[in-house]
């Protein structure tokens, strides 16, 4: 009986990793076909004007845009007066969206052309159709086309969505509108792997999956069908294997066939196109249902369910360095893009940036098509040039290096604040499935319980708390899609989880912070290792939608280098607080220490505040200097030789996290005076000035020479960033016994591999463990 459970339990796993590739599309594992009554097709009174919609424009999103109207054999767009949030839910509904998100005036979208159909529309939100809202008349406006409305639509679909067409005679001129899309794999070799790669492309309808008829599909149909599901190209299939699979079974065709450019985000920004001629049999005439083969991304690799955990290849850096590169994101395939140029790396200006663009960027890397184009530095800002601005693909380029765009070199108006972004479909691998967050007061936080083969069954049991850090709590964060680890905690006795699960199935985990799953990271095999046990001494996340990111600026370091003798009895409070070398210990009160001094400004280039880890209860009170400690070790200096020996070492605490300096309209909010609140408001940066305790390095005992001078931020990881790759700056030092220079001082990663190569033995700031 037991092992008929064990069976029956794996059966059901596998099922719901079968279904992970539709959760994106707004359906959660399990999802029972909707009854029939959700959604009635509207009956309009005859005396309705029959309209048919669709979202067009410069759109970021596949479910927004410019609404525009077809009526009377032309397309026309509507006014923004008396527009509401009402009449935006009329065009989310008609269109097959669950509801409006929100609504824009004044032709964000673009200027539409041809007639504006409807003017000063007024709408209760519950008309089943724009036409039955009252308006001027339709036809009737005195607007502009800089007055055309649009729409965000919500990403869900109405389940049991009927596409009604009324416009029989202009149907190619529409968007498609259906509930869902999937590709259902057929051939049982695809059934049994992750990603589902190959299959039938189906749509439902009206509640019902449904085959297209293969006679009018192209190329890049699929192009656009696999760019939905994540994969970066389609390639060929044997077709006599599903034509015979295809005469076995009787299908059920939907009524349309479909004509996309190949440049479409998704499905429904392409057009219909005829209606097809559906035989008696429910076959249609000279074809089969559609077939997709999609070629997936470097990083994905399809396996068996038996070889679950290889299903994920972390990237293999060809030879040549690539052109692209992500930034900032909390989940693979999300990010601020980032490009090569002249050796250095900058950012894209947000100007005219779209989905075909981001699009481009998404296949380069080696995912789908976008789910979105983000503006406006939503993903942090980087620093350094912006490299690219007005940004104009055609969809078809293998790099967006490619695209054309602005040669201006003023780039006016165009700052990091404009940074251009991208969010890219990616393969559903599953992995959400093997892991849970339980007991915690929402969905953001508890302990952290995995999915685990244990003597041939799959049970639930907790992480080992022991070594648990923020690195691997970024990574359940990801995994579970809730974005970036705000805290990670070893001990969890404020969230009991569920009792069957207190068993530990995982120890020894250490992450590098970049995987996409908890079992990527490395663990101990079969014999765990875990002395408190699990239940309240399980690890636990909490985790956020955001993360603060901080950069040190680089000319700042350079600009501010010089050397100082001060004498031994100057330095009793950096005596105290471990800021000098180690001779220090033997020098009379009236030898001096020669140091290294310069400035540091460490900016906040986020999405969030900088917070300290500590509490302000456990902040430690330094008489000597009159100032709490919030962080036991906020920053290392390092000076190193030209091979990586450490010759001379600084490290500071956090004097106090404040705002010295916040950028135009940014208000400061944190100042250490009178015990006050810590940390770095986003947009604001805090100044450690060259002539204050330990800002320092003390080069009392080094030889002149050559050296690598190398300062890193929040060295061991206490507060999560967005990105830790920018928080090592390096510079060149040449020191003749007598002077100090510092040169070609840059951000950890800011240049192409080729200069990094020019510092041996330099350590970057990415854990590889620990």
């Amino acid at each position: 009986m037991l092992a008929l459970w064990s069976v029956s339990f794996v059966l059901l796993c596998i099922w719901r990793f079968s279904y992970a590739q539709y959760e994106h599309l707004g359906y959660l594992p399990g999802y029972q076909e909707p009854a029939q009554d959700l959604y009635t097709i509207p009956e309009l009174p005859k005396d309705t004007p029959r309209i048919q919609l669709r979202l067009a424009g410069e759109k970021r999103k596949h479910n927004e845009g410019r609404v525009e109207v077809f009526y009377e054999g032309e397309w026309g767009t509507v006014c923004d007066d008396d527009f509401t949030i009402h009449a935006a839910q009329v065009v989310c509904r008609e269109l097959g969206y669950f509801e409006a998100v929100s609504w824009s005036p004044s032709s964000k979208y673009g200027k539409g052309e041809g007639r504006i159909w409807f003017d000063n529309v007024r709408c209760t939100g519950n008309e089943r159709s724009l036409a039955q809202c009252e308006s001027n008349g339709i036809g009737v406006s005195d607007c502009k086309h800089t007055e055309d409305v649009g729409v965000v639509c919500s990403d869900k679909r109405i389940p049991g969505f009927k596409f009604v067409n009324t416009l029989t005679n202009n149907i190619n001129s529409l968007n498609i509108q259906v509930e869902d899309v999937r590709i259902r794999p057929i051939l049982s070799t695809y059934r049994k792997r992750i990603p589902v790669t190959e299959g039938y492309v189906e749509v439902k309808d009206g509640g019902k999956w449904k085959q297209i008829c293969d006679d009018e599909w192209t190329q890049m149909n699929s192009r656009v069908i696999c760019g939905m599901f994540g994969f970066p190209g389609d390639k060929r299939y044997n077709t006599r294997v599903y034509k015979m699979f295809a005469r076995r079974r009787k299908q059920t065709y939907w009524d349309y066939s479909i004509n996309c450019t190949g440049n479409e985000a998704h499905l429904s920004s392409c057009k219909l196109g005829h209606t097809l001629a559906i035989k008696a049999n429910s076959t249609c005439e000279q074809g089969s249902p559609v077939v997709v083969s999609c070629v997936p991304g470097r990083a994905f690799a399809p396996a068996p369910m038996a070889g679950y955990k290889k299903a994920f290849r972390q990237e293999v850096r060809p030879d040549d360095q690539p052109l692209v590169r992500l930034r900032g994101g909390a989940v693979v395939g999300e990010g601020r893009v980032e490009v090569l140029k002249n050796g250095e790396w900058g950012t894209i200006c947000d100007d005219s940036w779209n989905l075909v663009a981001a699009t481009v960027v998404c296949r380069e890397l080696g995912f789908g098509s976008a789910k979105e184009a983000l503006s406006g530095g939503q993903l942090g800002q980087g620093m350094g040039p912006v490299h690219m601005n007005e940004v104009k693909c055609s969809g078809f380029e293998k790099s967006v290096t490619e695209c054309p765009f602005s040669m201006d070199k003023d780039s006016e108006g165009c700052s990091h604040e404009e940074d251009a972004g991208v969010r890219c479909n990616v393969p559903a691998m599953g992995f959400q499935q093997r892991l849970r967050l339980s007991g915690g007061r929402n969905p953001f936080e508890g302990r952290v319980e995995v999915l685990k083969e244990r003597n041939g069954s799959l049970v639930w049991g907790t992480v080992c708390g022991e070594g648990w850090g923020i690195m691997e709590a970024m990574v359940v964060c990801r995994q579970l899609g809730l974005g970036f680890a705000s805290h990670a905690f070893q001990e969890t006795w404020n969230w009991p989880g569920a009792v069957n699960a207190d068993s530990v199935v995982m120890s020894g985990v250490r992450c590098a912070g970049t995987e996409m799953s908890l079992s990527h990271c490395l663990h101990h095999g079969e014999y765990l290792s875990c002395p408190k046990g699990g239940g309240r001494f399980a690890a636990g996340v909490s985790c956020s939608e955001t993360a603060p990111d901080l950069v040190l600026n680089p000319q700042v370091v350079e600009q501010t280098t010089y050397l100082e003798d001060r004498p031994m009895f100057m330095l009793q409070c950096a005596y105290e607080e471990n800021c000098l070398g180690s001779t220090s210990s033997s020098t009379p009160a009236n030898s001096y220490r020669r140091l290294l001094r310069f400035s540091s400004q460490i900016h906040n280039n986020g999405q969030s505040d900088f917070r300290p880890k500590a509490s302000r209860e456990s902040w430690v009170w330094h008489d000597c200097h009159r100032h709490y400690h919030s962080m036991e070790v906020f920053t290392h200096y390092d000076l190193l030789s030209n091979n990586g020996t450490k010759v001379a070492e600084g490290h500071k605490a956090s004097f106090c996290l404040e705002d010295s300096e916040c950028d135009e309209g940014i208000e400061k909010r944190y100042e250490c005076a009178n015990f006050g609140e810590q940390g770095i408001t986003l947009g604001c940066w805090d100044t450690y000035r060259h002539d204050i305790d330990c800002q320092w390095v003390d080069i009392t005992d080094v030889k002149p020479g050559d050296y690598i001078f190398q300062i890193v931020i929040n060295p061991n990881y206490e507060v999560a960033e967005t990105d830790y790759t920018n928080n090592i700056v390096k510079c060149r030092c040449r020191y003749d016994g007598h002077r100090i220079w510092m040169y070609n001082c840059h951000i950890g990663g800011s240049f192409s591999a080729e200069t990094e190569d020019t510092f041996p033995g330099l350590i970057n700031n990415q854990v590889t463990h620990r």
